[in-house]
Parts: C-alpha cells; structure tokens; sequence
C-alpha cells in the first residue's frame, strides 16, 4: 500500500508543479495581450478608413487610369498568406488557421491547386512547419517576422505579394488570419488582399465624387501600395493579439483542470491512505489478540 500512496504523492507534486507552469504562462500572455490588443485597436480604425478609401477611389476610377494591383484576371496562380504563430499551447488557434487555409485551397481554388499553382506564404513558425512538412509550395522568406515584428518587416511580406501580383506571378492573393475580438473570442477570417476590391456606390452605378491634387494616377500609385501595406499589417497585429488572448484562455482552462484533477488525486490519496492505517491497526490488533491467545 506504500508503493501506491508514494505513485498518488508524486503524481500531486507533477500535477502542482504543471498548475504552476499554466498559471504563469497565463499572466505573461495577460500582460503580452494588454499590449497587443492596444496595438490592434488603434490601428484598426485607421486601417479600415485607408481599405475603405482605396475601395472608392477604385470603384470610381475612370478605365484609362492604370491600376495594376487593382485588375482582375483569370486565376491561375494564387498565394495564400497566413497568419499563425512561434509558439504552440495556445488552445486551437494554430490549427484552426490551418484548417481554414486548406479548406481554402480544396474548395476555392481546388482547380488551381491540382495544377500545383497554389503557394502558401506563412507568417509563424507553426505554419511553416506544418505547410511545408505536408508538400505544400511554400514562400520561406517571411515566417518569423514575428521576432522583433514591425511594421518595416510585414511591409517586405506585402511587397513580396504586390510584385508577385504586377509581374503576374500570382492572379490573387489571400489572407488568412484571426481577427482578434476578446480574449476568449477570434474569428478565423480569409480576406481578399489582391487584386483590390472595388467599392460601388448602393446604386452600382453613381461614382463617387472625387476631386485627385495631384492627378488621379500619382496618387493611386502613391496610395494603394502604403494601404495594402497597412492592409496585411492590422491582420498581423490581429494575429498577434489573438495568439495572446487565445493562449491566455487556454492555460486558464489547463489551470481548471489541474485543479479538479488534484481534488480527485487527493480524495483517492486520502483513500488509500486510510486504507493503509485500516490494514496496520488490524494487524496491530490481530497481533495483538495472538499474543494474548
């Protein structure tokens, strides 16, 4: 009964000892949140209006004015950019991400992908570990921008896929990522970053009227690859925040669960324990009663 009671002790020291592990992992990801969820929320509006403007400005641009990042094609080539993480223990988060960027390529772009013309660039180590384990063409130029991330190494990644998109290497680009709602809530999200979207009017015919200082082609040029840069970087600071808050969620839970699992260990360590001191006495007393007999 020693033995037994010695395997229930160790397993509540492994269990403590785990309980305080996911407990500070839980407050460093609460601390790592605050700040990327400030990150993300100032920046969210700004990006939003910039789409929002480029979208209007296109929409309502005359045929004449060259947009190359803005012309639509058959689609041959596709590059999917997603957006994981560095580090795992952070619930689903990672996988979901994955899953939605292959339910991606087998349904939307399943023609393109029997072709072998679809191309994954993923920012996070997770995913590009997994992508390219699996066989799939991958862009390996980018995934740890995650390590000192700024927004001169996430404009690189845009670049890459606005170059790719003029020269014709790619006919669309997409985004997948979470966007970061609350710590307990992501939404896992593909969005279209190449070509831009065209934003019509509620009628889809009345052009939006715009007065261009300077000419509408200067500035078109000048705009739309800062805005898709700021584009591809909100969904990076979305990521960000949502590994944070989908982390912190998930050692709080780990926390809950070690805790109920050392009740249990407890009740039967208790058990046991009695179980022995039950055994000892009887013996005692049989002892003793033969002693006497």
């Amino acid at each position: 009964m020693s033995g037994a009671l010695k395997e229930v002790r160790n397993r509540i020291k492994s269990v403590q000892s785990t309980q305080q592990i996911t407990k500070a992992m839980k407050m460093v990801s609460a601390a790592k949140l605050r700040r990327a969820q400030d990150a993300i929320t100032q920046m969210r509006p700004y990006a939003q209006k910039l789409q929002e403007m480029l979208g209007n400005i296109v929409g309502s641009s005359e045929g004449n004015v060259a947009m190359d990042l803005a012309t639509e094609r058959p689609i041959e080539k596709v590059l999917i950019i997603t957006v994981t993480s560095d580090r795992g223990l952070c619930g689903g988060y990672n996988s979901n991400l994955i899953k939605l960027t292959k339910q991606l390529i087998n349904t939307k772009y399943a023609s393109q992908s029997a072709k072998g013309n679809v191309q994954v660039l993923p920012i996070g180590k997770k995913g590009y570990e997994h992508f390219t384990k699996n066989g799939f063409k991958v862009v390996s130029e980018f995934w740890d921008i995650f390590t000192g991330l700024s927004f001169e190494k996430v404009q690189t990644a845009a670049r890459f896929a606005m170059n790719g998109f003029a020269t014709k290497e790619f006919d669309a680009v997409e985004i997948v990522y979470s966007e970061f709602k609350n710590a307990a809530s992501q939404l896992y999200v593909s969005e279209q970053f190449l070509p831009v979207k065209k934003v019509e009017s509620a009628d889809n015919k009345k052009k939006s009227d715009f007065i261009f200082e300077p000419s509408q082609e200067v500035l078109i040029a000048e705009l739309m690859p800062k805005i898709l840069n700021t584009q591809l970087f909100k969904a990076v600071l979305d990521g960000n925040a949502s590994e944070h808050g989908a982390r912190m969620t998930a050692m709080d839970k780990a926390s809950d669960n070690a805790n109920e699992l050392l009740k249990s260990l407890k009740i039967s360590y208790n058990r046991a324990r009695q179980a022995a001191i039950t055994t000892e006495l009887t013996e005692i007393v049989s002892g003793a009663a033969a002693l006497q007999g």
